[in-house]
């Protein structure tokens, strides 16, 4: 397979040899400590010698075309089609994880794709897919790869998308960053001892990474909260959460508050119920969000885009159908006028809520 590189060479970045002797990653907060054939948390950065290496450069879990609002990205380049893959491994221990089969994963042969940048970027352009996303698992975690694929996609004019926890050091997320144009950021409660107890991660480093992304860069953001029923989902945190956000970051980052079911080791909790959604997204417009969404539930009005200024349907969406679009190629209000915030460049997309497997090779 040409322009494929053995991933077990491959070497990785953002390491240092300690004075014992260990490897010290400093990719993410966890600074794992390792020997010669020790593993990271996260399975996929691993000591050989006296280098580390990234297991999975120019592996996949699987490529798939899906709806841009599928990430959920509600506010970049509306109803077109993203490339999206992911690999293995992640460096959060999420007890409720969504995609533990991937995410989870210690087993080598759940990459069954391999392809490169380039190939990567090229399939893009030929299935006419405006961006591609890193998601599925944490795209930290193999961030060279990522970041190759990202220059590759640029040279196409091709544009890129995380989906990410954001739990990273300082100096991998400036150049991580460099190189996306959105993210769907993952804030998952807004407490310490949530992200503790059921992560196994810190709060801290996530809101470094949000504040670091909102203050000096340009990537689009938005921010994504699973409600879990009895742990992070009563009122109090969500008013204290949606507060912050606004008082640093302004109004106008999308919030979208989506449906816990249960999975992984979560399977004898109850899944989220319609009504706490509703309530969180009323709580975050009630304290200033402009564009506040509901998730993983069928609720029309949750998903439609309202313009802050006439209280017109800009956007109405069912799942993830665009059924109305009253915005102009430049993104503003068809009634008033107004701007809506996000990336808009040219006519809303049409490709629905289909989900189409590619295999990619080379």
């Amino acid at each position: 397979m040409s322009g494929l590189i053995d991933p077990e060479h491959y070497p990785a970045k953002y390491w240092h040899i300690r004075t014992d002797g260990r490897i010290c990653c400093e990719l993410c907060p966890r600074l794992c400590k390792l020997k010669d054939g020790q593993r990271g948390m996260c399975f996929v950065r691993k000591r050989t010698g006296n280098q580390m290496v990234l297991t999975t450069y120019g592996r996949s879990s699987g490529f798939c075309i899906d709806p841009i609002e599928k990430k959920p990205l509600n506010h970049f380049l509306p109803g077109t089609p993203v490339l999206s893959f992911g690999t293995a491994g992640c460096n959060l221990a999420c007890k409720f994880c969504q995609n533990w089969d991937i995410s989870k994963s210690r087993e080598d042969d759940r990459l069954c794709d391999q392809a490169s940048p380039e190939a990567i970027a090229a399939t893009a352009d030929a299935m006419n897919c405006r961006s591609v996303a890193f998601t599925y698992n944490d795209p930290v975690i193999f961030c060279e790869y990522a970041i190759d694929v990202a220059a590759a996609c640029h040279d196409r004019g091709i544009q890129t998308v995380a989906v990410s926890a954001g739990y990273m050091c300082e100096a991998p997320r400036q150049e991580f960053y460099r190189h996306m144009d959105a993210v769907n950021l993952d804030l998952k409660a807004f407490t310490e001892d949530f992200y503790w107890r059921v992560t196994g991660s810190h709060i801290e480093p996530i809101l470094e990474t949000i504040l670091y992304i909102h203050q000096q860069t340009k990537v689009w953001m938005e921010l994504t909260t699973l409600l879990i029923p009895e742990l992070n989902d009563s009122p109090e945190e969500i008013d204290a959460m949606t507060q912050w956000v606004v008082e640093h970051m302004g109004r106008e980052v999308p919030m979208h508050f989506t449906a816990f079911h249960p999975d992984w080791k979560m399977r004898d909790r109850s899944a989220t119920a319609p009504y706490s959604l509703k309530r969180a997204r009323e709580i975050a417009l009630n304290n200033g969000v402009r564009y506040a969404y509901t998730g993983n539930i069928h609720d029309t009005q949750g998903g439609s885009t309202l313009c802050p200024n006439c209280g017109q349907t800009m956007i109405e969406r069912e799942w993830y159908i665009i059924r109305e679009y009253n915005l102009t190629d430049d993104g503003k209000c068809r009634f008033c006028g107004a701007g809506c915030a996000g990336i808009f460049a040219g006519p809303c997309g049409n490709w629905g809520a289909k989900r189409q497997p590619v295999r990619i090779t080379g």
